[in-house]
């Protein structure tokens, strides 16, 4: 599947789109911008986002990004995540990429689960 996911907060989003590009902090003090898959999403939001308000899911074409996508390994040593590899884009993010903008909202228990639009995204592409 061509979709990976980034959870931004919802006044960088917005204040991104006059200028058709999205850049996050991240790329300063990274050099990338963090996305995960569809399956690592939810897992990613509760351990750094729980309880977090007006954050909003960018779904990603990562064939139409103008910057390049790269699959690495956590930078943290001993990270439960060592084992796994994460989507980052080495660059600004062209809006042109982004398929869908959907809220991402916490439960009442400050937890995330996937949106439905989501599952909806994926029945549409399959």
């Amino acid at each position: 599947m061509s979709i990976i996911l980034h959870i931004a907060r919802r006044q960088d989003w917005e204040a991104s789109v006059p200028y058709g590009y999205y850049e996050p902090d991240s790329l300063d003090t990274d050099g990338f911008i963090h996305c995960s898959t569809i399956g690592q999403t939810v897992d990613i939001a509760n351990q750094f986002y729980a309880n977090q308000q007006d954050l909003v899911l960018l779904c990603i074409d990562k064939y139409q990004t103008e910057a390049e996508v790269k699959y690495e390994v956590p930078a943290c040593a001993g990270d439960e995540w060592a084992g796994s590899l994460f989507p980052r884009i080495y660059g600004p993010l062209n809006l042109s990429a982004v398929v869908l903008v959907v809220e991402f909202v916490p439960g009442e228990d400050g937890m995330f689960k996937l949106p439905a639009e989501i599952g909806w995204l994926i029945a549409s592409l399959n």
